[in-house]
C-alpha cells in the first residue's frame, strides 16, 4: 500500500529546529551515559551472562510493547510534544531506579524503564520529519539520526571516564542531568498546526491506522531493520565493552573503544544526510554495503588479541552500522501519509526492538554456552543475513524488470 502524503510547508525558523535537535542530542546521551559500563558493571554486582543477557534484552522488549501503541495513540490524538516529554520523566525514573537498586529485578525494570523512554522516539522522529517535504524523509532522518549519534557519542564518550573517576553511579546521575536539560529544551518547542497528526481537528479512526501496517515496504525495511538493531545492541551496545575488559581494557580504555566506535558511527549519520538519494534504490546499495562490512568487523572480534587493533576494526563497524540505520528510518516512513506516520513509525521501531531484545537475549545464552565468541558469531551471520535479503530482494526486481521488458519487445 502506498499512500500519498501530506507534508508541511510551514516549517519552523531554524532556531526551533536546532533546539529541537539539541533536545535530542540530550535524550539520547541521557540514555547512553552508561550503556559502555553496563554490561561490565553488571558483571561487577554478580551477574552471570544470561542473566545480562535479560537485563540488556528488557530495555528492547519494552520498547517492542509500548512503541506501537504509542504511535497508534499519537496520531489518534494528532500530538507529538507530550510524548516527547513523557519520554524524559521515564529516562529520569530509569537512571533513580539503577542508583537505587542492584538486585535482578530492580536492575531489570530500571533497564526496563529506559526502554519505556526509548519508545518515545517515535514521537521525536515523526515530529522533526513533519517539518520537510515527504521526498527529504531521508535527510531528515540523517540530520535526526547525526543529532542521535552525536548524543550517543558525548554520554557513551564520557562513561568510562565517569566510572573511573567516581564510580559506576557517577554515569547515572550524569544521565539523569542530561535528560532534565534536554526536557527543558523540549519545553519551548511548539508543536505547529503543520506538525500535528490531525491538523484538521478529526482525530484519525483506529482502523485506517492499523491498515498501514500492511503496507509492503514497511514490513520489508522492519524486517531487515530487527537484524540491524541485533547486531548493533550485541557488539558496541552489547557485549563488546566485555570482551575489551577480557584482553585487558580498563574504565578509561572502554571511553576510548566507545570514540573509536562512536565518531565514525557518527560520521556515517551526516555522511548519509549530505550524500542520501531521492532514489531508493541507490539507498538500499548503501544499506547492503553497511551490512556486509558490519558483519566482516563483528566476525572478527573473537580473534583480536589486543585493544589497539580492536579499536581499528571498532571503527569500521561504528561507519559501517551508522551506513544503514538512519536510511532504514527514513525508507520506512518517506511514502506514509503525515497522518499515519507515527502508527508506520511505531510498528517499524516496534518491530527493530525485537532484534534490540531478542539480539542480547540470544548472544547472552550462547555466551554462557561457548563464551563470548558465541555470541558475537551470531552477531555476524545476522548482519550476512540481513545483507542476503536484501541482495535476493534486489535480484528479484531486476528478473521483474528484465521479464516485463522481455513482455513488451514480444508484444511489439
Amino acid at each position: 500500500m502506498t499512500t500519498a502524503m501530506t507534508a508541511t510547508t510551514e516549517r519552523p525558523p531554524r532556531r526551533v529546529r536546532w533546539l529541537f535537535l539539541f533536545a535530542t542530542l540530550c535524550f539520547w546521551c541521557s540514555m547512553y551515559t552508561y550503556v559502555p559500563i553496563l554490561s561490565p558493571y553488571l558483571e561487577h554486582i554478580g551477574f552471570r551472562y544470561s542473566l545480562i543477557g535479560i537485563v540488556l534484552g528488557s530495555y528492547g522488549f519494552m520498547q517492542l510493547l509500548v512503541r506501537f501503541p504509542l504511535g497508534l495513540w499519537s496520531d489518534r490524538l494528532g500530538r507529538r510534544k507530550p510524548f516527547v516529554l513523557a519520554g524524559f520523566a521515564a529516562g529520569a525514573a530509569g537512571c533513580l531506579m539503577f542508583l537505587a537498586f542492584t538486585d535482578p529485578v530492580g536492575v531489570t525494570a530500571a533497564r526496563a524503564m529506559t526502554g519505556v523512554c526509548a519508545s518515545a522516539w517515535v514521537a521525536f522522529t515523526v515530529l522533526y520529519a513533519a517539518w520537510y517535504p515527504p521526498q527529504e524523509a531521508t535527510r531528515a532522518m540523517g540530520e535526526l539520526s547525526f543529532a542521535t549519534g552525536a548524543g550517543q557519542l558525548i554520554g557513551m564518550g564520557m562513561s568510562g571516564f565517569l566510572a573511573d573517576a567516581w564510580g559506576y553511579a557517577a554515569t547515572f546521575r550524569a544521565g539523569l542531568l542530561a535528560g532534565l536539560l534536554g526536557a527543558v529544551a523540549a519545553l519551548f518547542i511548539r508543536e505547529t498546526r503543520g506538525t500535528r497528526a490531525s491538523a484538521s481537528g478529526n482525530p484519525a479512526r483506529t482502523a485506517d491506522l492499523l491498515a498501514v501496517t500492511r503496507d509492503a515496504t514497511l514490513l520489508k525495511v522492519s524486517g531487515i531493520s530487527v537484524l540491524a538493531h541485533a547486531v548493533l545492541f550485541i557488539t558496541m551496545f552489547g557485549f563488546t565493552p566485555s570482551y575489551a575488559v577480557k584482553i585487558g581494557a580498563g574504565d578509561a580504555e572502554l571511553g576510548v573503544l566507545v570514540f573509536a566506535f562512536m565518531i565514525p558511527h557518527t560520521a556515517a549519520y551526516l555522511a548519509c544526510r549530505r550524500g542520501t538519494s531521492r532514489r531508493a534504490s541507490a539507498n538500499w546499495r548503501t544499506v547492503l554495503a553497511g551490512f556486509v562490512l558490519s558483519g566482516l568487523c563483528t566476525a572478527v572480534i573473537p580473534l583480536i588479541p589486543d585493544i589497539p587493533l580492536l579499536y581499528a576494526t571498532q571503527a569500521v563497524n561504528g561507519f559501517a552500522q551508522g551506513m544503514h540505520l538512519p536510511l532504514l528510518l527514513g525508507l520506512a516512513i518517506r511514502h506514509i501519509d503525515l497522518a499515519k506516520r507515527a502508527t508506520a513509525m511505531g510498528f517499524y521501531q516496534a518491530a527493530y526492538a525485537l532484534g534490540m531484545f531478542s539480539g542480547p537475549f540470544l548472544a547472552g545464552w550462547l555466551n554462557d554456552a561457548f563464551g563470548l565468541a558465541g555470541g558475537f558469531v551470531f552477531a555476524a551471520f545476522a548482519a550476512f543475513a540481513a545483507a542476503g535479503f536484501i541482495l535476493y530482494g534486489s535480484l528479484n526486481r531486476s528478473a521483474r524488470r528484465a521479464a516485463r521488458a522481455g513482455g513488451k519487445e514480444r508484444a511489439l
